[in-house]
Formats: structure tokens, C-alpha cells, sequence
């Protein structure tokens, strides 16, 4: 049998959301920084991306990860974050998934009772404690990139939905967020589909009346993800939220093609974010801790350990705690023969077009 390739991965998922991580089968990529790696996969090699995450061998809630050499010569291992619309600078589930499998496959020594790693993004160097207990990594905690509120209670035009007061964050990256309860919404999976569509028409009129850039690098820009937020229903968390992914590329003047996916997680970027608009509201102090629940009930840790500035930005240095487990290991091959060598989409579960990110 003669196949075109054959990749290696481990199948997880972090507190519910599924992180597909690449171990084996991809050469390097050029590039002398990771970020530079990411734009090189984005413009020219966008084919891995289709390939794990479009039908037959993904599905609209999957997100994948390629574990690289590292650019930096202080890091232990990097990667590149894959998901349906975009390649993300940074992302927690995705952190904490990708740290799991090097650590409980060896690629990583995984000692006892803790250790520590640098783990290189295209956002930068993250650092990482990893909690083991009998070879089995328990729990991920890592200082994320500096997070900050760009707007607070900023009315915007939705149509459909009237004025609706938002915020704007970056944790990772740039969020919209909004009250649950005042969209008429209840935060439960079994309204998924209700979210996902108020999340896309959020973040179609977002993106076009309230503009943003990263102070710090302006190839970041724009809206890319909607949150809902909310009271908490399990003892011991204080908020819930649900994030909404887009499954394809998205044009806000055809709101028809919209369809999206929860985040099944409390998202790690989207707590960050969360965080940072509760401190500057004064609501979240340093060193305090915020357990983020999801819609499955699942929960996120959070902590603002100092402030800082990003650029001219006030901002806030957040870290994360979770736990991802092991699903499966997959090889992944592609047959020369195979009519559909990036995959395919089709339009009952994908946005019209789910190519391009």
C-alpha cells in the first residue's frame, strides 16, 4: 500500500473541548520565529489544516495543534494552533492538551510530583507546571500571554437583536462579550444552537463597529470570537459562559451561511479575557481565583497574579489551571487515490465556506 503521507497525533480533549495534537509526519516549517512558522502555515501549507480538521478525519468542534522544534533556544517544545477559521496566536485548551501528550507519551519527561516546561507559541513563551500523579498529568497550569479590556458596556447595533451593550477583551485573543440573561438566553448546552447564532450576529456587528488592533503587534487585529457569560450553576464556580467558534469562513453579509459551535470548555483565552474586563470593572482582585464553568459543567481556574502594561494598555498577567485526558492515538493517512485530500465540508453542519482562515 502507497500513501501520500501518514501522520501521527494524540486525540484529547481539555474539560470537554477536543484538541487534536500532531506528533509525527510534518517536517518543520520555515520560518525564524514561531509566529513566522504560523504564517507560512497559514499562506502556504493551509492543506495540514484542512486535511485534520474538515470531514472525513475532523469535524466543526475539533481544533488541532503541530508540535515543532522550538525557535527559541529557552523553550522545551513549541506548537502551532490549528482551529476551522484561523490559526490562533495562543490557546488554553489547546495549552493544556498539547502539554498532556508530550508529557504522558514520553516526549517529556513527566516527573513527580511536578514539573515544569516552557512550551513556545506564536504569542510567546509560556510557562507551564504540570501536577503528575502515577505517570498521569492531573493538572496544567500556565501564565498566559498579558491580558486586557479594550471596551466596557459599549452599545452596538445587532441586527436582530437591537442595542446590546458589550464588552471587548484580549486574552489570547480579541473577544465580544455580553450578558446571557439580557439576550434572553439560557447558558445550557441544549441551547446551543440558540447561542451559536446569537454569538456569530455579535460578532458580525463587533468586528464592524469596534475595530481592534494588538498594541504590540498589528498583525493581530479584529474580533475573531463571541462569549455569552453568566451566573454559575455548580457549587463553587462563580461564572459560566459559552464561547462560539465559527465552522467556516465568515462574511457578515450573508448571515444565512453562519453556523457555529460552542467551545466545549470554559475556555482558557475566553477566561483570561473574562478576567481582565472583571478587574477592570474591580470585581476580580490579584491573587484571587475564578472558577469558570462551561455549559457541560466543567471548570476552568483562573488567577491574576500582577499587572503590567501592553503598550499603552493597562493589562493584567492571568494564569490558568485544567486538566485535558487522553482520547485515542490516531495515524492519519492520506491515500494518493483519495478524492478529497484537503477533506470537505458540507453545508448542513459547515458555514458555506470553511477554506479559508
Amino acid at each position: 500500500m502507497r500513501l501520500s503521507r501518514v501522520i501521527h497525533a494524540v486525540d484529547l480533549h481539555a474539560c470537554g473541548e477536543p484538541g487534536r495534537v500532531i506528533v509525527g509526519g510534518v517536517r518543520d516549517v520555515p520560518g525564524t520565529t514561531l509566529f513566522d512558522k504560523m504564517l507560512a502555515l497559514r499562506s502556504e501549507r493551509d492543506e495540514l489544516r484542512k486535511l485534520m480538521l474538515r470531514e472525513p478525519r475532523g469535524y466543526p468542534a475539533l481544533c488541532c495543534n503541530l508540535v515543532l522544534p522550538p525557535t527559541r533556544p529557552d523553550a522545551d517544545a513549541a506548537f502551532v494552533i490549528m482551529e476551522q477559521t484561523e490559526y490562533p496566536a495562543m490557546s488554553g485548551s489547546n495549552l493544556i492538551c498539547v502539554a498532556t501528550a508530550l508529557l504522558e507519551t514520553g516526549m517529556l519527561p513527566a516527573q513527580e510530583p511536578s514539573v515544569r516546561l516552557k512550551l513556545e507559541t506564536p504569542a510567546g513563551l509560556i510557562e507551564v507546571e504540570a501536577e503528575v500523579a502515577a505517570g498521569r498529568v492531573v493538572r496544567v497550569t500556565f501564565e498566559n500571554v498579558p491580558a486586557f479590556a479594550v471596551h466596557l458596556d459599549v452599545p452596538i447595533e445587532v441586527p436582530g437583536l437591537g442595542t446590546v451593550k458589550v464588552d471587548v477583551a484580549w486574552g489570547g485573543m480579541f473577544y465580544v462579550m455580553a450578558e446571557a440573561a439580557a439576550l434572553g438566553v439560557p447558558l445550557t448546552a441544549a441551547a446551543g444552537g440558540e447561542i451559536a447564532r446569537i454569538g456569530e450576529q455579535l460578532k458580525a456587528a463587533a468586528r464592524e463597529q469596534l475595530p481592534v488592533r494588538h498594541p504590540e503587534d498589528p498583525r493581530i487585529e479584529g474580533v475573531s470570537i463571541s462569549q455569552l457569560w453568566g451566573p454559575p450553576v455548580s457549587p463553587g464556580a462563580h461564572g459560566r459562559n459559552a464561547v462560539v467558534v465559527s465552522t467556516g469562513a465568515f462574511d457578515p453579509t450573508r448571515p444565512e451561511t453562519w453556523k457555529a459551535v460552542l467551545d466545549r470548555s470554559p475556555c482558557g483565552t475566553g477566561t483570561c479575557a473574562r478576567m481582565a474586563v472583571l478587574h477592570a470593572r474591580g470585581q476580580l482582585s490579584l491573587g484571587e481565583d475564578f472558577h469558570h464553568e462551561s455549559v457541560l459543567g466543567t471548570v476552568f481556574t483562573g488567577r491574576l497574579i500582577r499587572e503590567t502594561r501592553v503598550g499603552d494598555r493597562p493589562a493584567v498577567v492571568p494564569t490558568l489551571s485544567g486538566r485535558a485526558w487522553i482520547t485515542g492515538f490516531a495515524q492519519y493517512v492520506l491515500d494518493p487515490e483519495d478524492p478529497f485530500p484537503q477533506g470537505f465540508t458540507v453545508g448542513d453542519i459547515w458555514s458555506a465556506d470553511a477554506s479559508d482562515p
